[in-house]
């Protein structure tokens, strides 16, 4: 890693020019660290170029904290083979917390720090796993027979799953025991890449809602955060799998190939290709319950976790492949607010600019005065204008009104 670009080089040519793949950041975690008393790792001196979790969580988790907090929903993956450090990267192990967590805690600090009489704060929680194409509710120790049954929803178009537990929180020691809960469920299993491979991919989901109390009642402002930690890629011959292990390594590969054809298709409609597309979501349970997170209303980021070993060229190689088609999507995200809230809101700023036009006088500058037209004609056009102006804010304040007692009524 230099910088923003990753370069890799083959071992069967290492005299061959080294493939680079430049990415918003590049980070090495490898060696170069040192263990505090404490047990967290940072890097050995200042010229190291080890990254520790508090600084891939500075680059990227607090944008993702300032993006709920703006009402967008926010999505985080971490993608890669098996025994890549993807589980570390989301979840730490220890002291050496991950992402999950750390967002978690200073999601409580902000709302802490940003307490207002007129603002109320709720959060909850979601975990569960798509293991075997079918989904489990880690919050939840009895497993139904094939899962939980994946719905449609009929508005939205969004998939589901039926019966997901959804728990309030109200501190971060509520969801670190959650959390804990849900990862003593999760399946895992050891292969010989990985004393303790994921064998399913687990989605953590925070709901994250502020109630603002104004002059009509109530608004809110929602954001769902998905933190994804995907199962890795892998080779049956490398890991040694038979039996139970095989048969979830296919099926993980198999919703894995499916999120790469999905990322492909995202990427070309992203390269405004005038192909006519279709993006496979419906091929695999994850891509069906992701895809909002993958090509819709998020703001999302993708960790591409790479294993340094000379026997992975080929699996890391494939993956800054597919990191590298991720950065192509372009996704289009708004604010989540009830349209009507979001019409009461523009009447108020429009309101306020209309007034401070009449307070500053600053509409005198829009009036088009021709050549040759008196003193009391202009008079004349800037109090025409300066009623006209007037009748708007009256007619806003109509519909203001109007807005308020329908959206009461809802």
């Amino acid at each position: 890693m230099q910088g923003k670009s990753t370069f890799i080089t083959d071992p069967k040519a290492p005299h061959d020019e080294p493939k680079q793949f430049s990415f918003d950041y590049s980070y090495w975690s490898h060696d170069g660290f040192v263990e505090l008393p404490s047990g967290i790792l940072e890097a050995d001196n200042s010229l190291s170029p080890y990254a520790s979790q508090k600084h891939v969580f500075d680059d990227l988790g607090r944008d993702v904290l300032k993006n709920a907090f703006d009402g967008f929903n926010c999505s985080l993956f971490a993608y890669g083979q098996t025994g890549s450090g993807k589980s570390y990267s989301m979840i730490g192990y220890g002291v050496n917390r991950g992402i999950v967590p750390i967002v978690c805690d200073e999601l409580f600090h902000e709302i802490q720090n940003a307490k207002s009489p007129s603002t109320r704060y709720e959060v909850s929680l979601s975990m569960m796993e798509i293991y075997n194409e079918q989904v489990r509710d880690l919050l939840n120790k009895e497993f139904p027979k094939g899962g939980l049954v994946i719905r449609q929803h009929p508005t939205s178009g969004h998939f589901y799953p039926q019966g997901l537990h959804i728990v309030p929180v109200g501190t971060y020691n509520d969801i670190e025991r959650r959390i804990t809960e849900g990862t003593e469920n999760r399946t895992i299993a050891a292969t010989n890449m990985n004393a303790t491979s994921s064998r399913a991919h687990t989605v953590v989901t925070i709901y994250f809602d502020q109630i603002i109390k104004n002059d009509r009642g109530e608004t809110k402002k929602a954001s769902v955060i998905n933190l994804v930690d995907l199962a890795g890629s892998e080779r049956s011959s490398s890991t040694g799998a038979t039996g139970d292990r095989l048969k979830e390594g296919t099926n993980i590969n198999k919703s894995l190939s499916t999120l790469g054809n999905v990322i492909a298709a995202l990427a070309e409609i992203s390269s405004g290709t005038k192909r006519k597309l279709v993006v496979p979501y419906r091929e695999s349970v994850l891509t069906k319950l992701l895809q909002n997170a993958l090509g819709g209303n998020s703001k999302t980021v993708m960790i591409a976790a790479l294993s340094p070993t000379d026997t992975s060229y080929d699996e890391t190689l494939s993956t800054l492949r597919f990191a590298d088609r991720v950065k192509r999507i372009r996704n289009t995200v708004v604010v989540n607010e009830n349209p009507i809230e979001k019409l009461i809101r523009e009447l108020k700023e429009e309101n306020e600019r209309l007034k401070l036009l009449i307070d500053s006088g600053k509409y005198n500058l829009q009036l088009d005065i021709l050549p040759g037209m008196t003193n009391q004609d202009i008079e004349a056009m800037k109090k025409n204008t300066e009623q006209e102006i007037l009748s708007q804010i009256q007619t806003n304040q109509q519909m203001l009104q109007s807005s308020k007692t329908s959206w009461d009524l809802k």
